[in-house]
């Protein structure tokens, strides 16, 4: 299984031709500087690399107009000042006589790595590209994009490649309001992302990109936005974003292929973001993603304006992708509150659309904004009659949904423990099972001549009972996996403490365990043989 690298030096040949202090940061040295660091770290030479082909104007048309292909081909014979003039009609927008050219390599690349993923060529892999693509809208560019290169890839491997369910996760500091507009009326693409917004303040200062747009019509539950409402956050933020919100639906959504809109500007020193998310967050980050959609992960390069950040984030998300191990994550991994009060918000918002993130015990609760359908703020009261009968409609619609969907509530979770330390020197809650047994001694044995160590008497032990509890997971005696040294273990728990609304951490995977099995990994399944 190969990880593909695309990739065309030609995308660096557009530039910025006269001053303009808010476009100046999109600059071609932003690919160049990425694909050095990966040269110099041996990663490129680790990869399928392919060169990026320019996309069809027909592909394009997947998601714009033709008269907005066609205003963009016009740019190949403007003068520099005819340029300047159209670029004033977008929002931080430049264009070169080579942007549509570029902008065709962007698209096509994304592409080219959808082809070599679906077909088996390749595992997964990522797009270096510019210029962007997530702002650009089915007929206008916005915010240095010019086709919006994820979308067209999602349309694209519906089209060629019959792809039912598509998950893009745009993890750009910016709202992606281009990839939400195309698909939110859309249920078979899962939109989600996270992005600054201090509550409206900041670009592109939309309505819609706060955590109560939700999608529309059949897109509703589809669209789901995490607002950062302050700078500073950091891996532990990003990491409970993905365990509270982003993992849960999408195990429940399961889907084919999983899209990476990935902007580095979210990452520690970007000027734009504002952040303190390390680039060694982003391995982390790819990891959870490649447990989806069979690891068919395809990322495609957004923003990302720190030289520095950007490259070594971009080597990250490689190494992840090449499934060298995640470095660990250093410091306190303590969500801040405000991180916590936007997870929060969007679990509200998202909770009628996905059994996943109800409370356990409890049905999901409507904000006021959802008993409102302009989903702005009702003057009602919570309690008052009109707030009343939306709970009402939202209960018969979440009960017509479990019907349609056949999910119905499942066994709790059941935990277990390989006890290779005193039984005395644990607390232990009594709903935790305590497996003394080990493994027959000639699997045990099989599995120590590999290494010399494993052949002395506590290590040897030690393995058997773990050996013992793994055989528990895989015939699903066990419902979550346990760990040695006494310590319970499930997904989500570990050095990521916080809670929401009093609510167990990470409780959404404990309250929906058949939304992930370890029956279907398949590392474990050849740990077993």
């Amino acid at each position: 299984m190969r990880t593909a690298l695309v990739y065309h030096e030609e995308m660096t040949a557009a530039r910025l031709l006269w001053d303009d202090p808010e476009c100046e940061i999109e600059r071609p040295e932003r690919l160049t500087a990425a694909v050095e660091r990966l040269q110099q770290g041996g990663l490129e030479q680790r990869c399928l690399q392919l060169a990026a082909r320019e996309a069809s104007e027909a592909e394009l048309g997947l998601v714009h107009s033709p008269e907005y292909v066609s205003l963009m081909r016009g740019t190949q014979a403007l003068s520099t000042e005819e340029l300047q003039a159209l670029s004033a009609q977008y929002d931080a927008v430049y264009f070169h006589p080579s942007t549509f050219h570029c902008a065709r390599l962007a698209a096509g690349a994304a592409l080219q790595l959808v082809d070599a993923v679906l077909t088996g060529t390749a595992h997964n892999g990522l797009a270096l590209v510019r210029p962007p693509g997530h702002h650009s809208q089915r007929a206008a560019a916005n915010g240095f994009c010019v086709f919006n290169n994820v979308a067209i890839a999602a349309r694209y491997a519906q089209k060629q490649h019959g792809v039912h369910r598509i998950l893009i996760v745009d993890w750009d500091v910016h709202h992606g309001q281009g990839i939400q507009y195309i698909f939110e009326e859309d249920p078979s693409v899962l939109y989600f992302s996270w992005h600054r917004y201090e509550h409206g303040r900041f670009w592109p200062y939309l309505r819609e990109s706060d955590a109560d747009a939700v999608g529309l019509g059949p897109g509703r539950g589809f669209t789901v936005n995490l607002p950062w409402n302050q700078v500073g956050m950091g891996d532990a933020d990003y990491v409970a974003a993905f365990l509270h919100v982003l993992l849960p639906v999408a195990f429940e959504f399961d889907p084919e292929l999983v899209l990476i809109s990935a902007g580095f500007d979210s990452a520690i020193g970007d000027p734009e973001g504002q952040m303190q998310a390390t680039p060694e967050c982003f391995a982390h980050l790819t990891q959870l993603l490649q447990v989806l959609a069979g690891g068919r992960v395809c990322a495609v390069l957004e923003g990302g304006y720190h030289l520095e950040s950007l490259s070594q984030s971009v080597c990250m998300v490689v190494k992840a992708l090449l499934g060298d191990p995640a470095p660990p994550l250093l410091g306190p991994m303590v969500p801040q509150h405000s991180a916590l009060e936007s997870i929060q918000s969007v679990r509200a918002a998202q909770a009628p659309h996905w059994t996943s993130l109800w409370q356990q015990g409890s049905t999901p609760t409507l904000s006021l904004s959802t008993c409102s359908p302009e989903r702005t703020p009702s003057p009602v009261s919570p309690g008052g009659p009109k707030c009343k009968a939306a709970e009402a409609q939202t209960s018969a619609v979440l009960s017509s949904l479990l019907d349609q969907l056949h999910l119905y509530a499942t066994p709790p979770v059941r935990m277990a423990i390989a006890l290779t330390a005193p039984a005395a020197a644990l607390v232990l809650p009594p709903d935790i099972l305590r497996q003394e047994e080990s493994a027959s001694r000639e699997e045990t044995l099989a599995w120590a001549r590999l290494h010399e160590a494993l052949t002395q008497d506590t290590a040897f032990t030690a393995l058997g009972k773990v050996l013992h509890l793994l055989n528990g997971i895989l015939d699903g005696q066990v419902g979550a996996p346990g760990m040695g040294r006494g310590r319970p273990w499930s997904w989500g728990q570990g050095p990521y403490p916080g809670k929401l609304d009093g609510a167990e951490p990470h409780g959404s995977f404990l309250e929906q365990p058949h939304k992930f099995r370890v029956t279907q990994c398949p590392q474990l399944h050849a740990l077993r043989q």
